[in-house]
């Protein structure tokens, strides 16, 4: 297919656009905003752009969003940048599987994916978080046999990674300590538009960014039933 000269310029903008800011709202840039969405020929070429830099080009509600695929460490996070960001100095394989899962548990916390909304809840206390991450891992590690251990998470080393954590209730911002920790990544979460995490009150919200990614994405019932799964949630639960 021949595509016009303005098209692909037009395209062109748009996608770096997407680089430097990962979304394109419609309030924010409107002419860009209708040229993906009215013009068929540019939303081909954007995608195809987002295709060769290893990413996925999806419009939900009136924003568009550059979503870099899993194994994209160029545009998204490699293992190693997000154990060095995430966890303490001296962080093992555990101390890093263990903030995967303090982000897992938060995102189930929010979402249940059975209705056409999957957000069940407004917002969450960070001890109430704190208390939901101690209680499944210590559900996985009594639930769990070492044969399943073997093929799935090591729940285990997991909690043992976490009880290793010191508890600090002066509002400690060090990674060694459990409050720290998880204030490490709630953080981190609101530098990617994902939360809105109010610390004078220690509560967090969701924004609609990851709403959107909750609704239209990651929580089909395929995906929310691998994730209970990995959680050790039954659906008599």
């Amino acid at each position: 297919m021949a595509y016009e000269l303005e098209d692909i310029t037009a395209s062109q903008r748009i996608f770096y656009y997407l680089l430097q800011y990962r979304e394109l709202k419609e309030e924010e840039e409107l002419d860009l905003y209708r040229a993906y969405t009215e013009n068929e020929a540019i939303m081909n070429l954007v995608k195809r752009q987002g295709e060769a830099a290893e990413s996925n080009i999806e419009r939900y509600g009136n924003v568009v969003y550059l979503i870099p695929k899993e194994d994209n460490d160029f545009l998204g996070f490699s293992k190693a940048l997000l154990k060095s960001t995430l966890c303490k100095s001296t962080a093992t394989d555990k101390d890093y599987y263990l903030s995967q899962f303090v982000i897992l548990t938060l995102l189930v916390e929010f979402y249940d994916g059975q209705s056409s909304s999957s957000k069940t809840r407004d917002f969450m206390k960070v001890g109430e978080l704190m208390n939901c991450i101690a209680e499944r891992l210590r559900e996985g590690v009594s639930n769990q046999s070492g044969e399943d251990e073997q093929g799935g998470l090591a729940f285990s080393n997991m909690l043992e990674a976490f009880e290793a954590l010191r508890s600090d209730d002066r509002g400690s911002r060090q990674k060694t300590t459990k409050e720290g920790f998880l204030h490490t990544i709630l953080t981190f979460l609101q530098k990617q538009g994902l939360i809105d995490y109010i610390e004078a009150d220690e509560m967090i919200k969701t924004t609609k960014k990851l709403d959107h990614f909750m609704d239209f994405n990651l929580l089909n019932k395929n995906n929310y039933n691998r994730v209970m799964r990995v959680l050790g949630v039954t659906e008599d639960e």
